[in-house]
C-alpha cells in the first residue's frame, strides 16, 4: 500500500527546502487533465464532509477545522482559498487573510488578532499568512532576537495545542514556489491590465531576500512541526497540482475526523404522516 497524501507531503523532521522540487508531483495526477477529474471527486467528497462538520455542530458538536497557508508572494494562497475553499459550501468556511499588522494590532500580544478569527465550531477555517508572519518577518528583517523568537515559536506550539484541546483540527501548508516560476508570475501580472492591483513593488524587496525566507520557513517548519499540528510542504509551482495536493490533504484530514450529521430529536413516520395530511392555508 502507498503512501497518503499527507505522509507524502508531511515536512520532514528535518526539513531541506532545497531538496524538495517545487514542480514536483509525488503522488496523484500526472497532467492538468487528471488534476481536474481527481478535483471533481475530491469536491464531492468534500462537500458531503463539510456538510456533516457543519450539522454535527448544531447537534453540540465541537469540531472545527484550521488549514493555515503560508507561503512566499505569487505561491497561490488566495488561489488554494479560491479553488479549494470553492469546492464546498461557503456558509461552512471562516476565511481570515493576515496583512501587515494595524496600530491596534502592533498594541496587543502578537498572537491576539489570530485568536479572534479562530473558526468557532462546524467551520472550515482558511488562514491567507497566519501567525507564523511574526516569526518569519522579524527575524528576516532582524528585528528580533534568538532567544525572543525561540519564545515565539513555544508560543505557537502552546497555542495550536490549545487549539486542538478544544475541538480544532489544525493543518499547515507551505505552498513551495520556486524563485524563477515566482518571476514568472510578477511578470504576468504586470502584463495584464487585469491583474496589475495585485503586484506591490515591495514584493522585489521581499524577492531579494529569498534565500534569508527559505531558512526562515525551514527553522519554522522544523520547530513547530507536531502530529497534533502538522505542517505540509506543497509543490506549487504547476497551480493546478499545488490545488489538488491542498484540497486532498483536506480530505483526508476530513474523513480521519470523521463528522457525523447528528441524529434527529423526533419521530420521522409521525413527521411523515403530518406533512402527507397538512394543507395550506
Amino acid at each position: 500500500m502507498g503512501k497518503s497524501v499527507r505522509e507524502t507531503f508531511r515536512v520532514p523532521a528535518q526539513p531541506d527546502l532545497s531538496a524538495l522540487d517545487p514542480r514536483g508531483r509525488p503522488i496523484g495526477p500526472k497532467d492538468k487533465s487528471a488534476a481536474a477529474e481527481g478535483i471533481a471527486d475530491l469536491g464531492a467528497r468534500l462537500d458531503r464532509l463539510q456538510e456533516a462538520l457543519y450539522a454535527e455542530a448544531t447537534g453540540g458538536g465541537r469540531p472545527a477545522v484550521l488549514l493555515v497557508l503560508q507561503g512566499m508572494d505569487t505561491s497561490g494562497k488566495g488561489g488554494v482559498i479560491r479553488h479549494v475553499g470553492g469546492l464546498v459550501n461557503p456558509m461552512g468556511l471562516h476565511i481570515a487573510s493576515f496583512k501587515k499588522p494595524t496600530p491596534e494590532e502592533l498594541q496587543h500580544h502578537f498572537l491576539w488578532r489570530v485568536r479572534r478569527q479562530v473558526p468557532r465550531p462546524g467551520l472550515i477555517g482558511l488562514f491567507d499568512r497566519s501567525h507564523y508572519e511574526d516569526v518569519l518577518v522579524p527575524r528576516v528583517e532582524g528585528v528580533i532576537s534568538e532567544d525572543a523568537l525561540r519564545h515565539r515559536y513555544e508560543e505557537i506550539n502552546a497555542f495550536e495545542a490549545e487549539l486542538v484541546t478544544q475541538g480544532v483540527t489544525v493543518m499547515k501548508c507551505m505552498l513551495h514556489i520556486s524563485p524563477q516560476e515566482q518571476a514568472e508570475r510578477l511578470l504576468a501580472r504586470l502584463d495584464d491590465p487585469t491583474k496589475r492591483w495585485k503586484y506591490n513593488p515591495g514584493d522585489l524587496d521581499v524577492r531579494s531576500k529569498w534565500r534569508e525566507y527559505q531558512q526562515a520557513y525551514t527553522d519554522a517548519l522544523r520547530h513547530c512541526d507536531s502530529d497534533a499540528a502538522p505542517w505540509y510542504v506543497v509543490p506549487s509551482d504547476r497551480k493546478w497540482y499545488r490545488n489538488w495536493a491542498v484540497a486532498s490533504l483536506l480530505a483526508e484530514t476530513l474523513t480521519e475526523l470523521d463528522p457525523q450529521f447528528p441524529q434527529p430529536n423526533i419521530d420521522v413516520d409521525a413527521e411523515r404522516a403530518r406533512l402527507a395530511a397538512s394543507k395550506i392555508g
